[in-house]
């Protein structure tokens, strides 16, 4: 049976924000604007935006400085954020592929990819993308996901959805964790042409109000969902309290807080 990875469609962009935005994503989004450096008039891109959380505070960050593009290929996910984000200022929103984008040569002084490179189907070509529309001297921001095992939260999630498939479980938690190995993305931003290229790993904690609230977001929030309802839909509410319970026992019901481990890196196109 196919994996429809990127199929974040229906109620999941809502539930990816409310549930995972604050469990995985708010403290990495503060880190990855908090790098960018604005100037007057700049110019930054954002790819694989999501539902907003990254662009939010990019937005901040700029504080009327410069514009910025938010993009994605899945239009719900860019729907869900562009209404979230209506009254916010200095936002461009594009529906875009970012190993194919629709912009000119040289054209911003950044490009942002938040937690978005393990999805691209053509890793190299979103990167060398990256740096087609920088502006020489520009810089890339870009950041990825440690190893599942190192993250307890997602490791507990994919290994108690495989008990209930036992001959053909869901992999959707394995995609976003695929890119862990420091030297293969240097060595995609350096086949591209950046230079000065330096990693990072950065440790934050997630939250939740419960484990409960959790294990919604985990199950409800991205495409395992659609995996569970086209294999086994009446077995949603039991996979969700087996979470829940897992979550509870292995780091409390409420709140529920959890570590968190993933890698920044950045890269320079060529000021020449």
């Amino acid at each position: 049976m196919a994996e429809r990875d990127a199929a974040f469609v229906g109620s999941i962009p809502e539930n990816y924000d409310r549930y995972l935005g604050p469990l995985f994503f708010r403290e990495y989004a503060k880190a990855m604007a908090a790098r960018l450096q604005p100037t007057p008039g700049m110019r930054v891109l954002e790819t694989a935006c999501g539902t907003g959380i990254v662009t939010e505070r990019l937005v901040a960050r700029l504080a009327g400085q410069g514009g910025l593009v938010a993009t994605d290929l899945n239009a719900p996910m860019l729907a869900y954020a562009a209404a979230k984000l209506s009254g916010a200022e200095g936002i461009v929103w594009k529906e875009a592929d970012a190993t194919n984008l629709p912009f000119e040569d040289r054209s911003f002084d950044a490009v942002v990819c938040q937690f978005g490179l393990m999805f691209f189907p053509e890793k190299l070509a979103g990167v060398r993308e990256a740096f087609r529309v920088l502006k020489p001297g520009g810089r890339f921001f870009v950041s990825v996901w440690d190893r599942l095992d190192d993250n307890l939260v997602p490791r507990i999630t994919h290994d108690t959805v495989a008990t209930f498939f036992p001959s053909d479980p869901p992999q959707f938690y394995t995609i976003p964790f695929s890119l862990h190995d420091v030297e293969v993305v240097r060595g995609l931003l350096a086949s591209a042409g950046f230079e000065d290229v330096e990693s990072e790993r950065l440790a934050a904690t997630g939250t939740s109000p419960s484990a409960s609230e959790a294990a919604r977001g985990l199950i409800e929030g991205n495409p395992i969902y659609l995996a569970i309802m086209e294999r086994r839909p009446s077995a949603l509410a039991d996979i969700e309290a087996a979470v829940a319970g897992k979550l509870a026992q292995a780091l409390g019901e409420r709140p529920l807080r959890c570590s968190l481990k993933a890698i920044f890196f950045t890269g320079r196109r060529p000021a020449a």
